[in-house]
């Protein structure tokens, strides 16, 4: 470690989005010196998109992030008020941005950047008073590594002071393109079955931030290969998994991540001019919209629904896939809306795999209003996790094998087009009775029946049997002649 803290004019110029400049504006009065650390001056300098803002300040940061939330209108929150820490959260022309302001973690910066987990994230830059935003603070030599693409520890004790740091430096490497240095790998192979004492939502929430990551199943390859995945989630690896099941579950989760990519908003045109993607881009293209929206969903504290997806691929067995799902969600404290999503989701490709390959095909109106009322939105996830556990066992070179593959993505548009297009009529139709107006029609009592019979018209309807209250109640009396059978 040079030490030296000195500005300089790094190798490549830094570049900075504009809420960057008007903060650096707002701070002209701060009494302190200001400091932008970690990912923003890295992705700054390596031309990526800057998402939020760290600073760090000897001082009063508490203080500046109440400033800095009152000059944006923002919202202000003291994080942690014995360490010195708080939040701003303002609003810019592409959205919300975070700006999080804390105290020096030593003596001073020099100390503080030491202390950080790796080099090309312990660079900073001075903002406001006195700063200018060209120039670099590169004490341990970030900006080498971060031109390599090189996760470096900062010292000896930076994995062993904190094995989330093991996961970290994965993540990291496949997030750049880029790789991990020798020494430092040696650490995270030595200190990383540490994470088995540390904190589980630190570790879910580090965990859940590589499965969200543009090529989860290289991140999985690779911190099992280092055997952190055991550590981490030995469900993944139950009971008596053999690698070459793993390597299956990594591979149907290339396929995930590349049927999401022909779905997202920049899907690779080039991409999905291969044939078996291009099939699966060409069929869905109807839905684009609606699957955006479903796979826009947010579980709590920002945890991103594909990297829920990517979970339940990683949690699968053929046989057990229900309980490795609910075993790994405890692990991971999941919310309970989480974990029943994740269950639902672990139960692909069985609902689905013995569908009709068209609306028109008998008892296919019936097989799709049930498999929408068991699975509910949960449902799309199965069949998008279908298709790509298809797409590995199936979507293969061989005639016999394509017309499978052919047949289970027509039984997945199926299935998408009751719930996207005719959803009001198939999935869930308007009740034509309620559960009073049924007793009083038949002259039944309230009790279990009652929702028997509200079910019983619910199909009908949805499968084109009943249309109308006196149907309702004929298909209603038949059940109830018939001693409660259909």
């Amino acid at each position: 470690m040079s030490g030296d803290l000195t500005p300089r004019e790094p190798q490549r110029t830094l570049d900075w989005p504009d809420v960057v400049f008007d903060l650096h504006e707002a701070l002209m009065d701060t009494p302190n010196p200001v400091y932008l650390v970690g990912g923003p001056v890295r992705d700054a300098f390596l031309k990526r998109p800057v998402q939020d803002i760290d600073l760090t300040v000897g001082k009063d940061a508490i203080k500046l992030a109440r400033h800095i939330a009152n000059h944006f209108n923002g919202d202000f929150y003291p994080l942690d008020k014995d360490r010195d820490v708080g939040r701003a959260l303002i609003e810019t022309p592409n959205g919300k941005i975070t700006i999080d302001v804390a105290r020096f973690r030593d003596e001073g910066l020099l100390e503080d950047l030491a202390g950080r987990d790796f080099t090309l994230n312990a660079m900073a830059v001075q903002i406001g008073r006195g700063g200018d935003l060209s120039l670099l603070i590169d004490p341990l030599n970030g900006e080498a590594d971060a031109l390599k693409r090189l996760i470096r520890r900062c010292g000896p004790a930076s994995i062993s002071d904190d094995p989330i740091r093991a996961l970290r430096a994965v993540r990291q490497s496949i997030q750049l393109s880029g790789h991990i240095e020798t020494q430092t790998l040696c650490d995270i192979r030595m200190y990383g079955p540490q994470l088995a004492e540390t904190s589980p939502e630190r570790v879910r929430d580090e965990f859940i931030k590589l499965l969200a990551v543009s090529k989860p199943a290289s991140a999985l390859r690779l911190i099992e290969m280092i055997g952190l995945l055991a550590v981490v989630l030995p469900e993944a690896l139950l009971p008596d998994n053999h690698q070459s099941d793993l390597e299956a579950k990594f591979a149907t989760i290339d396929r995930l991540t590349d049927i999401l990519a022909s779905i997202s908003a920049t899907r690779n045109v080039d991409k999905v001019a291969s044939f078996t993607l291009g099939v699966v881009a060409s069929r869905l293209f109807p839905f684009l919209q609606p699957l955006r929206e479903h796979l826009a969903t947010v579980w709590p504290n920002e945890r991103p629904h594909r990297a829920l997806m990517v979970l339940a691929a990683l949690l699968w067995k053929w046989d057990i896939g229900l309980h490795a799902a609910e075993a790994g969600a405890q692990r991971l404290r999941l919310s309970n809306d989480e974990r029943e999503r994740l269950i639902v989701m672990g139960l692909f490709p069985h609902p689905v795999v013995n569908g009709p390959k068209s609306a028109i095909d008998e008892g296919a109106r019936q097989f799709i209003y049930r498999y929408w009322r068991d699975h509910g939105a949960a449902g799309v996830d199965v069949c998008l996790l279908t298709l790509a556990w298809g797409w590995e066992t199936r979507g293969v070179s061989g005639s016999s094998v394509q017309s499978e593959w052919m047949k289970l993505v027509e039984q997945v548009v199926t299935l998408l087009d009751a719930y996207f297009n005719h959803y009001e009529t198939m999935v869930a139709p308007s009740p034509l009775l309620d559960g009073n107006a049924l007793m009083q029609a038949l002259g039944i009592v309230p009790g279990p029946q009652v929702g028997e019979l509200l079910e019983l018209i619910r199909e009908g309807q949805a499968v084109g049997d009943i249309t109308s209250i006196e149907e309702a109640l004929r298909a209603a009396r038949a059940y109830l002649d018939g001693g409660g059978r259909r």
